[in-house]
């Protein structure tokens, strides 16, 4: 028996999305997924939720803005936004809790891989869209394994897009591929036919398309992580109108004029404009099983752009076997060489980065990364040694927001700063570039006063990638959730209950669904 729909190239293949979305809500393809897919989105939603908590709770711009937002848009048949019970207008609360758990630039990255098929678009993404879900289930009062199993068609659709179209290659946000999923999602959960939910996608893609300006620059901006939050809420809106009555343009995948053919035509010279054609690629999406696009996500684990992990798993590894390069405050390293693939290199290793004065500009800039992880390293010598030891150097030096952080200087960190003038970071051109979206490519050499080198050898699955063997993820994770509990609530309280409660999310009745965001929010001012 198929555990797949299929979505051809010459087919209505937004009518499709459409029409799988209801159906896979409803549970009538297949045996639906396996205990483990549901267990693997139950750890990316704590991850996303304890994420955007924090971001809050230390009072950053952006979410903070756009919560307050919301709050000003009261509708008693609405969705909640983190830290409240009180119900507002479900696309402002999307707005702002997308906003929330995408600020630390911390949870989930997919990398659009599935060579089985030749799908090898490589577009990243992110597990920004989880609040979709949760407003749709409080509206319509539907229980926390409803939410669960929503996640996973959510994550479904836009990581098999990303599969099939690289948005990035076109300088387009790859919120897009989210988006799409999310006016699908919320148009399911909520009721819509087929046809209302076509609309709503052919609306967003003509209307609502985000460029890549909101990442370029010397330093980057709140739009930066509020790109999910403000394009969700526009997809939102979308499908609201469109179970209103309003007809959007019909089968976008085909249109000539949209995002898909205009940048892939499917046909030559002038015929390019003509109605005729197909698009550019088949959409396979599975329903039953294992194999789901969850299965392929990458945790992160801590505060990184997914990119720097091969270096961050290259220099625990060195120091764990050389503790003496931390010795003298790190005084014998000399030079650090890094060599990865592209995008890496032009996303956060151009020359632009190595002078980061925001948050923002800092986590994506390799050199500040592996230069903060290095002074942690350095300022918690000896580090642990014997059985387990990679994954306990993994959590005692975990970067968080803190290390980010600008008031206190955390980015003009003296020692940081020098480590910053050690870092060579070089793209390892066409070998490295065929090993992406495979692996995460990346090799390093610390090379001391002396003259002697350290090579990591190349890094492709590190710890928090899909197919990483060697880390005991659950147990990183546990830590990641505490560390983000605690920054969560008030000082002094219970971080554990915190976690305990969103963990708890696939046995909710839908009365824990609906006060799932009612928790007392913490608040520690003057973060930034």
């Amino acid at each position: 028996m198929s555990t797949s729909v299929t979505l051809a190239h010459d087919s209505n293949q937004a009518l499709g999305i459409g029409q799988f979305a209801i159906d896979f809500v409803a549970r009538r393809l297949g045996d639906g997924p396996s205990e483990a897919v549901l267990e693997r989105v139950r750890l990316f939603h704590t991850d996303a939720f304890l994420c955007g908590a924090s971001a809050l709770a230390l009072r950053t711009n952006a979410p903070t803005l756009l919560r307050a937002e919301a709050l000003g848009y009261h509708d008693p048949n609405g969705a909640s936004v983190f830290g409240s019970r009180e119900r507002v207008k479900a696309e402002k609360a999307i707005a702002a809790n997308s906003s929330a758990v995408r600020e630390w630039d911390s949870n989930g990255t997919n990398f659009g891989y599935r060579p089985e098929l030749g799908h090898t678009a490589g577009e990243f993404g992110h597990n920004d869209f989880y609040p979709v879900v949760i407003a749709a289930c409080q509206q319509r009062g539907l229980d926390g394994a409803a939410a669960l199993h929503a996640m996973v068609l959510l994550d479904e659709i836009r990581g098999r897009l990303a599969e099939v179209f690289s948005l990035k290659t076109y300088k387009i946000d790859h919120v897009v591929h989210g988006a799409i999923a999310s006016a699908a999602t919320y148009g399911a959960l909520m009721g819509a036919n087929a046809e209302q939910i076509e609309s709503a996608i052919g609306m967003f893609v003509a209307h609502y398309i985000p460029w890549r300006a909101i990442r370029a620059g010397k330093q980057l901006s709140d739009s930066k992580g509020a790109s999910a939050g403000i394009s969700t809420e526009a997809a939102v809106l979308c499908m609201k109108r469109a179970m209103a009555g309003f007809i959007g343009p019909k089968d976008i995948f085909r249109n000539p004029e949209a995002i898909f053919r205009f940048f892939e035509p499917t046909t030559e010279g002038a015929a390019r404009w003509k109605e005729a054609g197909d698009s550019p690629f088949d959409l396979v999406l599975s329903h039953s099983g294992d194999d789901f696009a969850v299965m392929g996500m990458h945790f992160k684990l801590g505060l990184y752009e997914h990119q720097s992990a091969g270096a961050l798993q290259g220099i625990i590894d060195l120091v764990s076997a050389h503790p003496e390069l931390l010795a003298e405050g790190g005084a014998k390293i000399d030079r650090i060489d890094i060599v990865a693939y592209e995008p890496a290199f032009g996303i956060i290793g151009n020359p632009m980065k190595k002078d980061p004065r925001t948050r923002q500009s800092a986590d994506h800039s390799m050199a500040y990364i592996v230069a903060t992880l290095l002074r942690k390293a350095i300022e918690n010598a000896p580090l642990p040694t014997g059985g387990g030891a990679n994954d306990e150097v993994w959590k005692a030096l975990m970067l968080d927001p803190y290390d980010y952080q600008v008031a206190d200087s955390a980015i003009f960190h003296p020692v940081t700063r020098e480590i910053m003038k050690k870092i060579e970071f070089r793209h390892g051109g066409p070998e490295y570039d065929a090993k992406s979206p495979d692996g995460i490519p990346t090799s390093l050499v610390i090379t001391d006063g002396a003259g002697a080198s350290y090579d990591s050898g190349l890094v492709m699955y590190p710890a928090g990638h899909a197919r990483n063997t060697t880390a005991n993820l659950r147990d990183i994770l546990a830590h990641k959730f505490q560390l983000l509990g605690e920054l969560s609530i008030e000082e002094g309280g219970k971080a554990g209950q915190l976690v305990d409660h969103v963990e708890a999310l696939p046995g909710m009745d839908a009365n824990g669904v609906r006060n799932l965001y009612d928790f007392e929010l913490g608040s520690r001012p003057g973060y930034e």
